[in-house]
């Protein structure tokens, strides 16, 4: 059995990622906490989460969790993340992170932090999303310079990063693939009079409404056709049944910063 601790945990991610750790044979949930002042501080997680009561209250301090814990589940934000991961490499437990936002500066220090414990970090979870990254890389190889690239992605009015994480991923990969900078590349807007798309951009729109869970789409547009890649997550079970698999496959790795390629075994 492993020990698992989730960040956020009464949080609309944090919830169904600790559900899932209940039910899951190999995975005994032994934490949950949330940001101090959070009003379901001291309430017990199972009955949050509909599976009964537990006899795990959610505390406001990870330092009263993270002893008993081999790996902490974090979908929370940029700041508490951070702060997540330093107690996870003084403690040395394993980490999975989901959480997007971040900066160039805090990218920089995850990846030396994690160099301390095994930690998977994706900006999305989903085996289909992280099929497509591995997907998109090969099609743009062979379209090459001749079709236009666009990126839309679709999120509910809560999300608070714009564009979603999953989106620069796949703007990354492909501008990989085709051997440029997304810097100097990517156009996130437009509006007025733009002139004539260059052949070397690649767009990256965002779009908030309602209840949407995330939608993604690749467009490669040529002369006459275009292809169109779209992933559609209904339910934030796929996000968090991603995070279980990794939660399982990082204990007892290797320290070092890995991804969800590496989980799949994508690589």
């Amino acid at each position: 059995m492993i020990n698992v601790t989730v960040a956020g945990a009464a949080g609309r991610m944090g919830s169904r990622i600790a559900a899932l750790c209940i039910e899951h044979p190999e995975i005994k949930l032994v934490g949950a906490f949330e940001r101090k002042g959070h009003e379901k501080i001291g309430e017990d997680i199972g009955t949050i989460t509909g599976k009964g009561h537990l006899d795990i209250p959610i505390v406001d301090d990870i330092r009263a969790v993270i002893d008993k814990t081999d790996v902490l589940i974090d979908f929370t934000s940029v700041g508490s993340t951070l702060h997540n991961l330093k107690v996870a490499v003084e403690a040395k437990k394993a980490m999975v992170i989901g959480t997007t936002g971040f900066g160039k500066e805090d990218l920089g220090e995850i990846k030396a932090l994690a160099q301390n414990i095994p930690c998977v970090m994706a900006p999305n979870m989903s085996v289909g999303v992280n099929l497509l990254f591995k997907i998109l890389a090969d099609v743009a190889k062979v379209l090459g310079d001749d079709y236009d690239i666009e990126i839309i992605e679709a999120h509910h009015r809560m999300k608070k990063d714009a564009p979603s994480g999953t989106a620069l991923k796949m703007a990354q990969v492909v501008a990989e693939a085709l051997g440029r900078n997304l810097e100097e590349v990517a156009i996130y807007a437009r509006k007025g009079l733009i002139g004539q798309r260059s052949s070397k951009e690649i767009g990256i729109q965002s779009i908030r409404a309602g209840d949407i869970v995330g939608e993604h789409t690749v467009l490669f547009g040529g002369l006459g056709e275009r292809i169109e890649i779209t992933h559609r997550a209904s339910s934030r079970d796929t996000f968090a049944r991603g995070a279980v698999r990794a939660a399982l496959w990082i204990y007892g790795k290797e320290p070092g910063l890995y991804d969800m390629l590496d989980v799949l075994n994508l690589k």
